[in-house]
């Protein structure tokens, strides 16, 4: 078994656990890859295996790693779809942050984790991507995302006028500081805290969640996802923020955006001992509120 790791800088406090990691790894005699940048930030800080490889591109990882482990939280797992891409390496997320629906793993439970990983008793949640176009090719060959794709105006500009179509059909136009067209893995992320509807990943939708709407009668709008989105953008700027999950580019506001469903799917790895409603439940402390009782 090969598993690779990627993860991000981060403060020496959660050090123990990174060595746990690799400890534990190395009890199973598991070959493991670091990413590059990953491995020049901790290789002085921990103990790693004589053997350690290293990779800096998701070519380095076809046909040759079973499982990628990400080491941080939320953030740091989206970073791993532009390693996976189309590959359908799987991928399980250690918490190292701070709510952690994507990266379910809590830091106590590392050695029972991977023991489980390594025995297979786990399943896998295939989740659903959004794959951007655009005339001029914006974000290359990494113009998918697997939270949200979202338009903002930018900090120092007036509020925007999106106006937004369905399989060519005028849906609304959205008076707002910015749209977020979610996933149903992203209706936990920056949709929820605009007011947008948490979706089980099993679903096929999508979520349109305004940003700040003028209008009060403007809601998130849940459509299914064999659907074409386009956007148009009218404003006093002549510029807008456009993201797909944390990669961010700043675009013309001439330039039509078109979002559908991308032809691939990311595996998450969901331990037997956990699903997405408990996931819900002690992220969300559902049912333990103290007033409750």
């Amino acid at each position: 078994m090969k598993i690779a790791i990627y993860g991000r800088d981060f403060n020496d406090n959660v050090l123990p656990y990174v060595q746990e990691i690799f400890d534990s790894l190395a009890e199973y005699n598991i070959k493991i890859t670091v990413f590059q940048k990953f491995f020049n930030f901790i290789h002085q800080k921990v103990q790693l295996p004589t053997d350690t490889e290293t990779f800096q591109e998701h070519t380095q990882l076809l046909n040759s790693t079973d499982v990628l482990l990400s080491l941080g939280g939320d953030g740091t797992l989206l970073d791993t779809l532009t390693l996976i891409r189309d590959s359908k390496i799987p991928v399980i997320g250690i918490n190292f942050g701070r709510l952690g629906f994507l990266a379910s793993i809590n830091k106590a439970d590392i050695k029972a984790a991977i023991r489980a990983l390594v025995n297979g008793e786990y399943t896998l949640d295939k989740r659903s991507i959004l794959n951007l176009e655009s005339p001029n090719n914006l974000f290359g060959k990494e113009n998918f995302a697997l939270n949200d794709i979202t338009i903002h105006r930018r900090d120092d500009s007036a509020m925007m006028i999106i106006h937004a179509y369905m399989n060519g059909e005028f849906v609304n136009s959205y008076w707002a500081d910015g749209l977020i067209i979610a996933t149903p893995t992203g209706s936990t992320a920056y949709s929820l805290s605009c007011g947008g509807p948490i979706i089980l990943p099993s679903a096929q939708n999508f979520v349109i969640t305004p940003v700040a709407p003028h209008n009060l009668n403007v809601r998130p709008v849940i459509v299914p996802d064999d659907v074409r989105l386009t956007f148009q953008v009218e404003a006093r700027s002549t510029k807008f923020l456009l993201t797909c999950d944390s990669r961010t580019e700043t675009v013309d506001r001439k330039i039509e955006i078109n979002i559908s469903k991308a032809n691939f799917h990311i595996n998450l790895v969901r331990l037997n001992n956990e699903t997405f409603l408990t996931t819900l439940r002690n992220k969300l402390l559902w049912g333990i509120d103290t007033r409750n009782y």
